[in-house]
């Protein structure tokens, strides 16, 4: 099982958000190859990130919580989401209402339509 790590450093998230991205309604995914040295092969570099405007910290901490649990389960199947790269995923208020199956099933979608880009 893959480990999610988070972002650290401000030229980090600029590097990615210059590269690749796709948009939903209820989410933007961006993604750069890995440019950061893992210490071991189970680690994925991915960011969640909420806008203030979108609500109070409740309903950001819920959409935040909802995206990372689809990444936890994407991330046991074989070949929905690429280690090989980086990723930030913007949330949007749209997902706060939104069924997690449906959800689930368009971000398995994008991330592998964003790597083709």
């Amino acid at each position: 099982m893959l480990k999610l790590e988070s972002l650290k450093k401000n030229s980090h998230f600029k590097i990615v958000l210059k590269k690749k991205k796709m948009h939903t309604e209820f989410f933007s995914v961006y993604a750069a190859k890995n440019f950061l040295k893992p210490k071991n092969k189970n680690i994925l570099y991915i960011s969640f990130i909420m806008k203030k405007k979108i609500g109070t910290a409740v309903k950001r901490n819920r959409i935040k919580r909802k995206l990372k649990a689809i990444v936890q389960k994407l991330t046991k199947k074989n070949g929905a989401i690429n280690s090989n790269y980086t990723y930030i995923v913007f949330g949007k208020s749209n997902a706060y209402k939104e069924n997690s199956k449906n959800l689930e099933n368009i971000m398995s979608k994008t991330f592998k339509r964003v790597l083709l880009k």
